[in-house]
């Protein structure tokens, strides 16, 4: 008989391209991956990878094996999800994946409230910018915040949330300090770099054409705060922080809009049901700072 957690391991290699990789998705340590794979192919009698340099290749046999064992995996998340559907109890582990903005900046009083109200719910929270992938069941409810509506996955269950808009900011104390004629040099703080952004360009204040870079979203926060600087936020980050305000003459672009999504059997659980409704209707509570409404502008 051949074991689905072998199974599980090999698919993971497969997909990450490395023994290391795999471990780290999956929360081991690399020897027990490489244990798991010598496993499965005790069982087939085949070799699955040819180790190169550049990492780990699948053999014929073991792109024979991949095909069979993505269909495991389908059938296995389909039964998972049948079953976690028939669930009615307010009880269990619920996780929830969002981006961490939102997270951080927003949501985080709304889930400790939910969290009071409901302490038989176990809350497993990702705030994250990788997008889970629901039909592994990598998250029961996923919270995302959407350009385009046809990009949507539409094996999904969608439920619309609120309009999300954007500023571009600056420290309150900058702005007055660049009013009074200071000639400190304004970078534009980014997380890419992708070139001057076109929001760096159109107010009142001018930029120096010399980014500032972050891949961290907290560290371009407090970069602006400490007056480095403009930046693009949400709106209900920059509205909400004392230390920022809006540039001058900038409009509020929207972002987005946000949308819970569940997959299959998954959304007629209690605790997601119970999860979906408690949250959105936060969100729409939250809807004015959300659009940039809840301050006028500087």
């Amino acid at each position: 008989m051949i074991d689905w957690d072998d199974v599980r391991y090999f698919l993971a290699a497969a997909r990450k391209g490395s023994v290391r990789s795999a471990a780290k998705h999956l929360g081991v340590n690399h020897a027990t991956v490489l244990r798991r794979i010598a496993q499965l192919e005790g069982r087939l009698g085949a070799q699955m990878f040819e180790k190169l340099p550049s990492g780990y290749r699948l053999t014929e046999a073991g792109e024979e094996v991949l095909e069979l064992a993505e269909q495991m995996e389908a059938s296995s998340n389909r039964l998972e999800t049948r079953v976690f559907g028939r669930d009615q109890s307010a009880r269990g582990l619920l996780r929830v994946t969002l981006p961490p903005f939102l997270a951080t900046h927003l949501l985080m009083p709304d889930l400790a409230d939910f969290a009071r109200l409901h302490p038989d719910i176990e809350m497993e929270i990702s705030s994250s910018g990788d997008v889970a992938n629901l039909t592994n069941r990598e998250a029961d409810v996923a919270i995302r915040i959407v350009a385009d509506r046809k990009t949507l996955p539409l094996n999904l269950h969608g439920l619309k949330g609120p309009e999300l808009f954007s500023g571009v900011y600056m420290s309150r104390d900058r702005l007055a300090a660049w009013r009074s004629g200071a000639s400190d040099p304004m970078r534009w703080i980014v997380i890419d770099s992708h070139g001057l952004p076109v929001w760096a360009r159109e107010g009142e204040v001018h930029t120096t054409g010399v980014p500032f870079r972050t891949p961290d979203a907290e560290t371009q926060i407090v970069a602006a705060q400490q007056g480095i600087g403009m930046t693009k936020l949400p709106c209900f980050v920059g509205d909400a922080d004392p230390l920022l305000v809006r540039v001058p003459g900038t409009d509020l672009p929207m972002h987005g809009t946000l949308w819970f999504l569940t997959q299959g059997e998954t959304r007629k659980t209690k605790r997601v049901q119970l999860f979906t409704e408690f949250v959105s209707r936060r969100l729409a509570a939250h809807a004015p700072l959300l659009a940039g409404l809840s301050v006028s502008p500087d």
